[in-house]
């Protein structure tokens, strides 16, 4: 069976684990890239990413953004919305339909 995980500061992703998601909280960039590779092989369809730490490892985090799964989705941590998530969506969406909506 699949997982969720969410990947990001400490004070950012804390909250997750009441809704019962595995959460991974990472002090810096590097422990952060190793974490999202090492999630990405394991049996996660899901990895919410906060945007501050997303920012950090762009490239990373754009190597899966074809992949069926893991879908890396990016979400505001504790300093707030960073807009990453918005455009990575709008994206995605202009993709689908060829043409932008917004």
């Amino acid at each position: 069976m699949y997982k969720i995980a969410v990947l990001g500061d400490r004070d950012s992703v804390l909250g997750f684990k009441a809704l019962g998601l595995d959460i991974f909280p990472v002090e810096g960039v590097e422990e952060g890239r190793q974490a999202l590779h090492r999630l990405a092989k394991e049996e996660y369809a899901i990895i919410y990413i906060t945007e501050q730490l997303a920012q950090s490892i762009r490239a990373e985090v754009d190597r899966y953004k074809t992949s069926v799964t893991p879908a890396v989705i990016l979400i505001p941590g504790k300093g707030g919305s960073l807009g990453l998530g918005a455009q990575a969506l709008q994206s995605a969406v202009e993709r689908a339909v060829g043409a932008d909506i917004g």
